[in-house]
């Protein structure tokens, strides 16, 4: 639901015959009219959550998602109320394939320790939309087994899918622990085999350079 971007008035009135004859004083609170730069500072989830759907530039969309994750690391908060926050976040602050690659690169600026608590969160969120991806792989799988009569064939496109999801997580895994992968980097790793997809996926917590990448796929 979108927020009015007009100011709302802050008293309601009743008239009658030209008299005031009741009047309500209450506080607005307009999201869209508060500017997050001025909630950057403030150790509170609830700044960390809402900055999302405060004014902002569209060039500092990307910028304003990665400070609310900086500022919902440095609270203490446990794995439960880390993964509501950082979902209402994500929710209100889709950002654009374009956007994204900015933000990739902004993660890739800070320091290590805060890079790697904002890296789980967003793994985190990849690995929820893959999961739903499966699940509605499996569901289009299943209606085309009985269309067609042959389980194999859903078993296989089940697989397949699965496969071809792990991938892409890996690939943005690497691209924001390494910075950008070309084409053909891209398809060497969509090509891999399921086990060498999972022994990629653990190596790459080891890897500091893409480097570091190249020997590996030259190893398989």
């Amino acid at each position: 639901m979108m927020q009015p971007l007009t100011v709302q008035p802050s008293s309601f009135n009743i008239s009658a015959r030209g008299k005031n004859v009741l009047q309500f004083d209450y506080e607005v609170v307009q999201l869209n009219q508060l500017n997050w730069q001025d909630f950057v500072n403030i150790q509170n989830p609830v700044a960390s959550a809402l900055m999302s759907k405060m004014q902002m530039d569209v060039a500092e969309r990307p910028m304003v998602k990665l400070i609310s994750l900086q500022l919902l690391t440095s609270l203490g908060l446990n794995a439960a109320q880390v993964g509501q926050i950082s979902g209402f976040i994500d929710t209100y602050l889709k950002l654009s394939t374009e956007e994204e690659e900015v933000f990739n690169s902004q993660i890739a600026t800070i320091e290590s320790e805060k890079k790697e608590q904002v890296m789980e969160i967003v793994t985190s969120w990849m690995e929820k939309g893959i999961e739903k991806g499966i699940e509605r792989g499996k569901e289009l799988g299943r209606e085309e087994g009985r269309e067609e009569g042959r389980e194999e064939g859903m078993q296989l496109g089940m697989q397949l899918g699965e496969q071809s999801g792990t991938a892409k997580l890996i690939i943005r895994q690497l691209q924001r622990r390494l910075g950008n992968l070309n084409q053909s980097q891209q398809e060497r790793i969509q090509g891999l085999s399921a086990k060498r997809l999972e022994e990629l996926g653990e190596a790459l917590l080891d890897f500091n350079s893409i480097t570091d990448l190249r020997t590996w796929l030259a190893r398989v």
